[in-house]
């Protein structure tokens, strides 16, 4: 099980101390084909992406790729605002963004007091240890699902890391609309119980990734190949290892609309 390509990665644009030059370089040391840089979204309010940024950003990016010869994808990782599934993108953005991640961050502009209590809820349950049940997990699952149907994701990121929602269901929706669900390299989001369920009783498919903040974790995947292994993940509906690249939701969408 090699990896062909990082699609979740982080610089100084949102929460890592690290540059777009020294992930790209780290990129080629570690023989990627391709990685992804993708910043918290727009809608972070605190460490996120900022529009009038762009420009350097995007400099940065063209340079660092013309410098290593590794492809670097244009990417974001939104954030899922409520139950009504609004993405943190606005079409009149889909044309900067070569992949598009979305998760559940608290520290987001959420679409109502309910879904911000919801937000902080499963912050605080998830780092106490408690697991949460009822109301909150059928609103934590219509947030994902909603997000799915409504926006051109490309992948949801560390399902029930710090909320609660049925993975199941969201597998489910996954499969439909053609959205990765993530196994992640940087924490066990996924029970192997639940990762099981989804692989018997969905079509979804995966990506591994290491959510890295720094060039050091760039490529490591060692926690979810455990895991994996662990399971019984079918290494062939995993779509960014052994050569294999992944069929992007936000690539047809720009194709067919813009």
């Amino acid at each position: 099980m090699k990896l062909t390509a990082d699609l979740h990665a982080h610089t100084k644009y949102s929460d890592a101390h690290c540059t777009v030059d020294a992930q790209a370089a780290r990129a080629k040391e570690i023989g990627l084909s391709a990685f992804a840089l993708t910043e918290h979204g727009y809608t972070q309010l605190v460490m996120g992406l900022r529009r009038k940024v762009m420009p350097r950003y995007l400099r940065e990016i063209g340079e660092a790729e013309k410098k290593y010869g590794v492809k670097i994808l244009i990417g974001i990782e939104e954030n899922i605002l409520g139950r009504e599934g609004t993405g943190g993108l606005k079409e009149s953005d889909f044309a900067l963004f070569d992949i598009y991640l979305a998760g559940i961050h608290v520290m987001s502009a959420h679409e109502s007091w309910r879904d911000w209590w919801n937000g902080w809820r499963g912050y605080l349950s998830y780092n106490l240890g408690l697991h949460l049940k009822g109301q909150i997990v059928k609103d934590q699952t219509k947030a994902y699902i909603n997000t799915v149907k409504k926006n051109p994701v490309d992948m949801l990121t560390h399902i029930n890391f710090q909320c609660f929602a049925d993975s199941l269901e969201v597998a489910k929706c996954c499969a439909d609309y053609g959205t990765y669900l993530e196994i992640s390299g940087k924490k066990t989001h996924f029970t192997d119980d639940e990762l099981c369920d989804i692989v018997q009783k969905t079509d979804a498919r995966f990506l591994v990734n290491s959510d890295a903040h720094s060039p050091k974790r760039l490529g490591d995947i060692a926690l979810a190949k455990e895991q994996i292994m662990r399971v019984g993940v079918p290494l062939d509906r995993i779509d960014n290892i052994d050569g294999r690249m992944p069929v992007l939701r936000l690539a047809e969408y720009k194709k067919r609309n813009l």
